[in-house]
């Protein structure tokens, strides 16, 4: 039983994943039309991605699949119950919080990168404010689930339990780095789903969330991005980015256990 349910855990895991990377195939570049000269302008028109319903399966089914076991009261949520005992009887004092920070490390690799030399889709300033919409977007929307659903964690330390907010974030910044780099190494955007998948597994360990609050956490945050990288193009034009070139510079901040950003402003 116990080897049955660890590979049921890991399967769900990986099919997850999966189905997102499945779906980012067909996320092709095709609208992605890069000017030099316009890269080195942070003001430069940025051309906004088209809405594709095809965008949004991989996303819509992980979140589908949450929300159905909140409500369910037979096999799905034995799921999520045996998960967690089996979980816990094999590492009782499994206490290693290092989800707390990895979920950042796919966004982080974005600016890695570009400081390597390796150019993502976008300059530094917008790649950061496609990134902070997209954050935002989760945020809020995580934030507004977790207070209607009202779910008890499996540790019983809150009543904030779906969706996972740090594999949504996990989720969103891997789909920000494949964003960025994917018509350059659709594996560079791959590595970011397997750090991803890491900290949504951590959080299973850690017993702060149920399987299902992972599945679903990891729709919310593709989708966020994908719609982040919808809106954030028609909010930098309502705000006159077709303006003359600004010296803006962008840099992302790691303070006191919280992902930030600075920037500053040259006249």
């Amino acid at each position: 039983m116990g080897l049955w349910g660890r590979k049921i855990t890991g399967n769900l895991l990986l099919l997850a994943m999966a189905a997102t990377c499945s779906a980012q195939q067909q996320d092709t570049t095709s609208n992605v039309r890069l000017n030099p000269i316009a890269i080195k302008n942070i003001t430069a028109e940025i051309k906004p991605d088209k809405f594709r319903t095809v965008y949004f399966i991989a996303p819509v089914v992980l979140m589908g699949y949450g929300f159905a076991t909140v409500y369910n009261h037979g096999a799905l949520k034995e799921l999520d119950l045996s998960t967690k005992a089996e979980l816990q009887e094999d590492h009782p004092k499994f206490a290693y919080h290092v989800d707390d920070y990895i979920q950042f490390v796919p966004a982080l690799a974005v600016y890695g990168l570009n400081l390597a030399g390796i150019k993502g889709r976008h300059n530094m300033f917008d790649a950061s404010m496609l990134y902070v919409t997209s954050a935002a977007i989760m945020g809020l929307s995580t934030h507004f689930v977790k207070r209607g659903v009202h779910r008890l964690r499996p540790d019983t330390s809150g009543y904030n339990s779906f969706p996972s907010g740090h594999t949504a974030s996990a989720f969103a910044a891997a789909e920000f780095l494949y964003q960025e780099f994917k018509y350059k190494s659709p594996w560079i955007g791959y590595a970011g789903y397997f750090v991803a998948t890491a900290t949504g597994t951590l959080r299973l360990y850690n017993n702060k969330h149920w399987l299902s609050d992972v599945i679903a956490g990891a729709g919310f945050g593709i989708a966020s991005t994908k719609l982040g990288y919808l809106a954030y193009p028609q909010i930098k034009k309502l705000i006159g980015g077709h303006g003359h070139k600004q010296n803006f510079t962008c840099m992302p901040a790691y303070e006191q256990h919280q992902l930030a950003y600075r920037f500053t402003y040259k006249l």
